[in-house]
């Protein structure tokens, strides 16, 4: 049979090449020459996309590396059952299944560091938690030392917390550590930095004393209210450069505003309470506004409060020193009762005016809805400032009740998914009580 070679101008390879349709033409005697380098590479790469069984026309043999990535591959996402990572792809085709021996799953993770960017780790390390049920096997020290820690693993091992045996929570305090301590390093200073402007913005005051003006801004304020000043016998000035006064380019500025800020005190100039749904869906949003808890609880201008709650509510404010007990603190899984997590917020509320309510929840709501509306809108009333955040994550858009939050952006409290670094931005207008930064691709009401 010989063969002709096409170009489809329509297609394209993984590579994003143009790629070449081979059709048969006529019987013959004639064989196909080898591939050439470019097309040898296609191939490969086609085998290692489609597997071993979607991809036997290719005539691709995979070898070294490439055949030990594969085998990766194919022990998490191969169509069978019955194999363990490590083990390769067996004579029956591809198979997956990590299987319950440790040794086998700690060879995988691994091989997966090695062939693997730590990104890519991270997802395939998902979808064996999520996918074959490996969550049981993180109560093994040895596992935990062999994977790749991100926010995600520390919402499993959270959710395994009492069942962790003693042996094993060591090491994943230490795992869970690394995670917070790496989230703290990337946003602590910009939380910083953003709240503390916002937090001298919100102090400002229109009648400060002599020593509290803050001049730049005064001036910047009242330069509407510039007036020349005349020379001797009425010229000079601004508009007298030759003026005999020798007055060129003087004037005065009457300070019809006065802008300064409130002396330095000790006393916290906002309260902020923060109150998270530690539901099971919520996993990474309770990792992420812990960290952001304990950066709000170290700054002095800031009263911070964090309450977590699923049908019971726990105030973990005296462990916002270290996330991480208040982490271990958490115990994500069970049902929901928004109403009653806000009663107590409600009933630690000292300054209305002063205080900035986050409610982190995807909003389903097991209690007395028409209690939980009716907290918010007396909140709001009395000068809170409310905001709802369906997730606090890097996810992409999260499940949450549409009724309900609808309801609340009718009370003027819209809900809207925050990624951490939007976080700052957001708790800066709620302390400044701006309009707030929604995303416009979001979900809000």
């Amino acid at each position: 049979m010989t063969t002709t070679t096409t170009t489809d101008p329509g297609a394209t390879d993984p590579t994003g090449e143009t790629m070449e349709r081979t059709t048969a033409q006529a019987p013959g005697t004639a064989r196909p020459t080898a591939p050439h380098a470019p097309d040898a590479e296609r191939l490969r790469r086609w085998r290692m996309v489609l597997g071993a069984d979607s991809a036997d026309s290719t005539g691709c043999t995979l070898t070294g590396q490439d055949a030990a990535m594969d085998g990766a591959l194919n022990a998490l996402y191969g169509g069978g059952a019955g194999k363990k990572p490590g083990g390769g792809r067996g004579a029956g085709g591809r198979s997956a299944g990590l299987g319950a021996s440790a040794p086998s799953v700690a060879r995988w993770l691994g091989d997966i560091r090695t062939y693997f960017p730590s990104s890519v780790v991270q997802v395939m390390q998902r979808d064996a938690i999520d996918r074959l049920g490996l969550a049981a096997l993180l109560l093994e020290p040895e596992m935990l030392e062999a994977v790749e820690a991100d926010v995600h693993l520390v919402g499993t091992l959270l959710s395994l917390n009492k069942a962790m045996p003693e042996t094993t929570k060591e090491t994943a305090r230490a795992v869970v550590r690394k995670v917070v301590e790496d989230l703290e390093k990337r946003l602590e200073s910009r939380t910083r930095a953003t709240l503390t402007g916002a937090l001298d913005r919100s102090a400002r005051i229109s009648r400060p004393r002599h020593r509290d003006i803050d001049w730049n801004r005064t001036i910047r304020a009242n330069l509407k209210n510039y007036l020349p000043v005349p020379g001797p016998d009425g010229a000079g000035g601004e508009g007298d450069p030759g003026g005999a006064g020798g007055t060129e380019g003087r004037g005065t500025i009457v300070p019809e505003r006065l802008i300064g800020y409130g002396r330095a005190s000790r006393s916290a100039k906002k309260d902020v309470v923060l109150c998270i749904d530690q539901s099971g869906s919520m996993a990474a949003s309770v990792v992420y506004a812990s960290v952001f808890g304990a950066v709000l609880a170290s700054m002095r201008t800031l009263s911070t409060r964090l309450v977590v709650f699923d049908t019971a509510v726990a105030d973990l404010t005296d462990q916002l020193d270290d996330p991480v007990d208040v982490l271990f603190g958490t115990q994500l899984g069970g049902g929901t009762d928004i109403n009653r997590a806000l009663a107590y917020c409600q009933s630690k509320i000292t300054r209305p005016a002063d205080t900035v309510v986050v409610l982190i929840s995807d909003l389903y709501e097991g209690g007395i809805r028409d209690e939980m509306l009716k907290r918010v809108a007396a909140m709001k009333a009395s000068g809170v400032q409310f905001v709802t955040l369906l997730a606090l994550s890097d996810e992409g858009a999260p499940a949450y009740d549409h009724e309900h939050a609808a309801a609340l952006g009718a009370l003027g409290a819209p809900a809207f998914a925050c990624t951490p670094d939007l976080f700052p931005d957001v708790m800066a207008a709620a302390i400044e009580k701006r309009p707030l930064p929604i995303p416009d691709k979001e979900p809000q009401q």
